[in-house]
């Protein structure tokens, strides 16, 4: 190489000293890079086999060395051997019985080497023996400086140096001699031209002659003269115009052709790439303007030709990269200066050709050539072609609708069909060497298959086919029992489905289910169904730490994968639900085929059916995380209220009611369903469980929605009946509730049947605890700060909604709690409701009652104003609070002196005491007139009554106290 830049440059510039040493060192840079690439590839290829070499004189001459005896236990005298013994005829030799126990015999040793000789027929000996022979160390990579200086010198003093200087020095004396004949005008420029060629031709001769006795010398000459010839016939043409350009191309193809005969004749290397580094020359140097482009690429496609059948028949891997480099950079500088819209049928074909060549050529090396693990692979040629051939192509079409998407997919077609053809000969055993190079093609097709959907398609629609590739990809890893594909293709559908996130938006589309939002969320969620069902394979992790890193990922992926896809699954038909209709004009703004309520009621039934739909799935086919949006279907329900809800829809209106029976009949579907097939774990029970109460605390909000939609048609918002809809809906379900699952605590026979037979106790207990409490405190609220409002219905104390609705719940309440103490296993949380401190929240709520009523009848029958300050400050109102509080106290005390009960009688002396205190502090100051008269003879007659009716209840005698008294 540094002989041929020198000539070149020597030509380049005018025949001048400096262009020629100029030339000559940029030609041995590029002669020192090919060839430390050649020695690293050599190097790497010969490591391990040098070490089996090594092991392998190690054990022989240890042989070699051990002592033989003979049948009387008497050792040999050790045989002196000038030349090593083979191994053959050690091994078949008969083996010698030995005597001594210690002693091993050389059948034995013979044994034992053969077991332990190199990797390639054992395992590596153990013990001494192995120490005793030191591995090959690894060879260390020299700095570009040292590796430059060393290539510089092997190339000098490498082979015949005398040769190799003679042409250097030769080369500078015909510089010399035609610097001087130039500048003395001694002969006329045909005559120089002739002589320089003449002597070309003459090196050439000789080192033909001398090719079977000096091969290194022959070789040098042939190179040096094939190169002097080509640099005549091109100053000939191009700087004196001696010979016409079309003779010169036609005689340089000649040279070329005829240093390609010689190469192969000698079987060298180096006279190809000098041969062929000429041919490929020659457009640059002959071509003129680049004009005729059939001309140019025919005759590249014939340099190919040659190329690939020498390919047939050696493994030259620098004359494959020195064609490969010339062709696509001749390519590229002619599309760039000389190409021209009538050039495009031309120009295509030869790069197809030109694609088609050399990874043929890559695939041709690659059976050629062994390696440590399979056949090697030259990665310049398998992916330079893709890399290179796809740029120039992108130049050629990348303007057209689609051009470089099918140019993508047009090389996507070319590798994945090599690889197929390669794998199917591996499988009949013609190759058993080129899984690398099938993978390297088959991860470059898949790469210009993913490259080819963004080139062609919208971001969804790139989102949508990235996640099936990636589930194709994993799928070919589990086939394969193989990590990184798998990795790729769970990495490429996570980057789809954020591609999709990130790109959602308002769906416009005037065809239903055809729209690329509805069918790429779809799409992702199929690439993820794929994975999670191809995940639930078991895999052996690899051998590597990495592929066992993975491994533990990987183990739970099914679960995410899957909750992935059904979570796309459900975003597709969300944005169906909310598809936008495009507007007849212009002007006009997007028309939403549904209403807002309406879309939000069909997104919560999409995520049911699915979820049903899945739920069976799972049970057919043995898939359990399938299962798992249908155990958590009231978080949809409830997420489906809250937002109808917020936007002013109701349960009863039209079409949703519809649509909530069929949510709820699914719903319940799905509960049984999970309550038959799922397995009982504590995870499932407790989701279970959830769902039951969830299911009933929904009903709560369903049934007052339900009655607020009766009060918003009759416009009832500022009433009592408004205030009293949502404990309305309270007390209706746990009186449910009681009357329902109260008799399955006692042992009915409904605790046989589902959901009871299971759940019996989180509807009568863990579902109706905290809508008791809200009954309470609701009850408590609307008791003492509701108007009680009955409009259009005329007042009418105590049979009024809001004191009715307060007594219901607290028999509700009273009812719910006699059935959880029947039960013939009181809950752990229920000793509260057996012990008579229950009794004071009751109490408390029925004395808030009493007073609300006399307020609210105050309020309505004397019209005094509902405001706190007006109503304690009232006459009325204070007086009637006042007797109110003596005949509660009168009442309490009555029915303590029956029952014989000291400390109800004692409360309702301590409200009774109350009352007089009030008489006497606020009364007697505040009230005047009559009202201050019947206050007080009032409270006084209904105390006389007390007194008469209800004294103090005896204490309680002790069993004791009484015998002590008897006696």
């Amino acid at each position: 190489m540094a002989i041929v830049g020198a000539l070149l440059g020597w030509v380049l510039g005018s025949f001048s000293e400096t262009a020629l040493f100029l030339g000559g060192a940029v030609g041995l840079c590029i002669g020192w890079a090919l060839r430390r690439a050649m020695r690293i590839e050599i190097v790497r290829e010969t490591a391990v086999l040098s070490a089996e070499v090594a092991l392998l004189r190690a054990h022989v001459n240890e042989l070699m060395d051990a002592p033989r005896y003979r049948g009387d236990g008497v050792a040999d005298a050790p045989e002196v051997r000038t030349t090593p013994r083979s191994i053959e005829p050690l091994v078949a030799e008969p083996s010698i019985a030995t005597v001594a126990p210690e002693v091993v015999s050389q059948s034995e040793a013979l044994t034992d080497f053969d077991t332990a000789a190199g990797s390639r027929w054992g395992s590596p000996p153990s013990g001494d023996r192995a120490a005793s022979v030191p591995a090959p160390a690894e060879p260390r990579e020299p700095g570009w400086l040292a590796s430059g200086v060393a290539a510089a010198r092997g190339w000098l003093f490498g082979g015949n140096t005398i040769v190799r200087l003679g042409l250097v020095i030769l080369f500078v004396g015909l510089s010399f001699l035609a610097s001087y004949a130039a500048a003395a005008g001694l002969f006329p420029i045909e005559f120089r031209l002739a002589v320089v060629g003449l002597f070309g031709i003459a090196l050439l001769g000789i080192g033909f002659r001398t090719r079977t006795k000096r091969p290194d010398f022959a070789l040098a000459l042939q190179g040096g003269g094939v190169a002097i010839i080509y640099l005549t016939l091109f100053g000939a043409a191009r700087f004196y115009d001696l010979v016409p350009l079309s003779a010169a191309f036609v005689l340089m193809i000649a040279v070329c052709a005829l240093g390609c005969a010689l190469a192969l004749l000698q079987r060298s290397q180096a006279l190809a790439v000098t041969a062929f580094a000429g041919g490929f020359a020659v457009p640059l140097l002959l071509g003129g303007e680049g004009g005729n482009a059939l001309g140019l690429f025919g005759y590249g496609t014939i340099l190919n030709l040659a190329i690939l059948s020498i390919a047939r028949a050696r493994t030259w891997r620098v004359l494959n990269l020195v064609g490969f480099f010339a062709t696509f950079g001749i390519a590229s500088l002619w599309g760039a200066t000389a190409y021209r819209p009538e050039h495009f049928l031309i120009a295509q074909i030869f790069l197809i050709v030109s694609v088609l060549i050399y990874v043929v050529t890559a695939v041709l090396y690659t059976r050629a050539t062994p390696g440590k693990f399979g056949n090697a692979v030259d990665t310049t040629l398998l992916f330079g072609p893709a890399l290179a051939g796809f740029g120039l192509e992108v130049g050629l079409i990348g303007d057209r609708p689609f051009g470089s998407a099918f140019a993508a997919l047009g090389f996507a077609a070319l590798y994945l069909g090599v690889s197929l053809v390669a794998r199917r000969r591996q499988r009949g055993g013609q190759q058993n060497g080129l899984r690398v190079m099938n993978e390297a093609m088959l991860a470059i097709g898949i790469g210009f298959v993913t490259m080819a959907i963004p080139l062609a398609l919208g971001a969804r629609w790139t989102s949508a086919a990235w996640a099936l590739e990636g589930a194709g990809a994993f799928w070919v890893g589990m086939r394969q029992a193989r990590w990184m594909p798998r990795l790729f293709g769970l990495a490429l559908q996570v980057v789809a489905t954020l591609l999709y996130l990130g790109t959602l938006d308002d769906n416009l589309a005037a065809l239903p289910f055809a729209d690329p939002a509805f069918v790429g969320a779809i799409l992702v969620a199929l690439g993820w169904f794929a994975t999670a069902w191809f995940a639930k394979a078991t895999i052996a992790p690899g051998e590597t730490r990495l592929a066992r890193a993975y491994a533990r990922g990987e183990a739970v992926i099914a679960t995410p994968a899957f909750l992935t896809g059904f979570a796309a699954w459900w975003i597709g038909w969300l944005m169906e639900a909310t598809r936008l209709h495009p507007a007849v004009e212009r002007s006009l703004a997007p028309v939403p085929v549904f209403s807002t309520n309406v879309q939000i009621l069909l997104a919560m039934l999409a995520y049911l059916v699915s979820a049903a739909a899945f739920q069976t799935i799972a049970r057919r086919r043995d898939w359990p995380v399938a299962a798992w949006p249908a155990r958590v279907s009231v978080g949809a329900l409830w997420i489906g209220f809250v937002g109808q809800a917020d936007r002013g829809g109701s349960v009863l209106s039209s079409p949703g009611c519809f649509l909530w029976i069929v949510a709820l009949a699914v719903h319940g579907w799905m509960l049984f369903r999970s309550d038959r097939d799922d397995v009982e774990t504590p995870g499932t029970r407790a989701v279970a469980s959830a769902s039951h109460v969830a299911g009933v605390w929904l009903a709560v909000v369903l049934i007052a929605d339900m009655l607020w939609f009766g009060i918003d048609r009759a416009a009832l918002w500022s009433t009592a009946w408004n205030e009293v809809t949502f404990l309305a809906g309270a007390v209706a379900v746990l009186a449910g509730l009681t009357l329902w699952a109260g008799p399955a605590l006692r042992g009915d026979r409904a605790a046989t049947r589902w959901p009871l037979d299971r759940h019996a106790l989180h509807y009568a207990w863990t579902a109706a605890v905290p809508i008791a409490l809200g009954i309470f405190s609701g009850a408590a609220a609307i008791a003492l700060f509701s108007s009680g409002d009955t409009a259009p219905l005329p007042f009418v104390p105590v049979l009024n909604p809001v004191d009715v609705m307060v007594a219901l719940a607290a028999g509700v309440l009273l009812l719910w709690r006699r059935a959880v103490l029947a039960a013939d296993a009181v809950p752990a949380g229920a000793a509260l409701l057996a012990s008579k401190r229950i009794w004071l929240p009751i109490a408390a709520l029925g004395f808030v009652a009493a007073n609300g009523a006399w307020l609210r009848t105050a309020h309505h029958l004397a019209g005094v104003a509902w405001e706190a300050d007006t109503l304690l400050g009232n006459a009325l109102v204070e007086t009637g609070i006042a007797i109110l509080w003596t005949v509660i106290a009168l009442t309490l005390m009555v029915v303590a002196h029956r029952r014989a009960t000291r400390s109800l009688w004692l409360a309702g002396a301590s409200l009774l005491g109350a009352t007089v205190v009030k008489l006497l502090v606020v009364d007697l100051y505040a009230t005047g007139g009559g009202a201050r008269i019947v206050a007080f003879i009032a409270v006084g007659m209904l105390m006389l009554l007390v007194g008469y009716l209800a004294p103090l209840p005896p204490k309680a005698v002790s069993d004791d106290t009484k015998r002590g008294a008897v006696a």
